[in-house]
């Protein structure tokens, strides 16, 4: 590799900026260029920086620093650009970012020698519909999530699966997520745990007033709509907990199998069961 990508979390840090500069002498050590996302790179004083966007076409490789919301924030841009993703773990949970700091260098010595495996994330594909146009389409790591704001009413949200009416949910929400993030906002609502590698979407109500509504595992063929059908103005739908804008009444979220998938480089420190023992904190007392 001649070129890698970083990119960290722009939270002014002492340990964020000393663990990218430790970083990026180490690469040039080993006559890698290092090239910054702009945010952090202007921070540092890095000659050699580009938007986060521009990152992935200009790099054969992505160290992003900081927890899954920063490495949420980069999946997004790599669709169909083959770059493995390394996440180092600098925030709380790191479901995603599965690399301590002390374990950084280390990986990346294997990776230089050829000697890694990439998980490949599905992703889903969002499209919000109004009056039959689309007004935003994003392809998701994570979830796409209908909610309603603290002082709203209950929401009204009518869902069919590939044309078949599934049931119409008055409930606070709905999150619809891939089995990676079945371990995030959804988990919080009640929802199982899906293995990475079974692909498929998940539908999970948040606090629904029909208390026999449960979540359901959809097939990964599956095309989901939900359809607001209650006079709601503070209602709105969030992608990947990072993008968001208001869903108004009669508003589609149209969700599917992406044809992206995200190729993450897997830690060979620890398996998945490892993180979610460790993360969860399973059989402590």
């Amino acid at each position: 590799m001649k070129r890698i990508g970083i990119v960290a979390k722009t939270k002014q840090d002492k340990l964020v900026h000393q663990t990218v500069t430790d970083l990026v002498r180490w690469l040039s050590d080993r006559q890698i260029r290092p090239v910054l996302d702009e945010e952090i790179g202007k921070q540092l004083g890095h000659p050699d920086c580009l938007p986060k966007a521009e990152l992935p076409a200009a790099t054969e490789m992505l160290v992003v620093l900081g927890g899954d919301g920063t490495l949420l924030s980069v999946a997004r841009l790599v669709k169909d650009r083959d770059v493995p993703i390394l996440g180092v773990n600098l925030g709380s949970m790191g479901f995603l970012s599965e690399v301590t700091i002390e374990e950084m260098f280390p990986v990346l010595e294997q990776v230089l020698d050829g000697d890694y495996r990439i998980d490949h994330r599905m992703m889903v594909k969002a499209e919000i519909l109004r009056q039959g146009r689309c007004i935003e389409e994003q392809s998701l790591l994570n979830d796409v999530v209908v909610n309603k704001s603290a002082l709203a009413r209950i929401l009204t949200l009518e869902v069919t699966v590939d044309g078949d009416y599934l049931t119409t949910f008055q409930a606070d929400g709905l999150i619809l997520s891939t089995p990676t993030g079945s371990t995030a906002y959804s988990l919080a609502a009640g929802g199982p745990i899906i293995y990475p590698s079974l692909a498929s979407i998940l539908l999970t109500p948040i606090c629904p007033h029909t208390l026999t509504n449960r979540p359901i595992i959809l097939p990964v063929d599956s095309t989901v709509e939900v359809t607001l059908r209650s006079e709601e103005r503070d209602a709105y739908v969030t992608l990947d907990g990072q993008v968001g804008l208001p869903f108004l009444e009669n508003d589609v979220a149209r969700i599917q199998q992406s044809d992206y998938t995200v190729p993450l480089i897997k830690s060979p420190f620890r398996d998945y069961f490892e993180v979610l023992r460790t993360k969860l904190k399973w059989g402590e007392r």
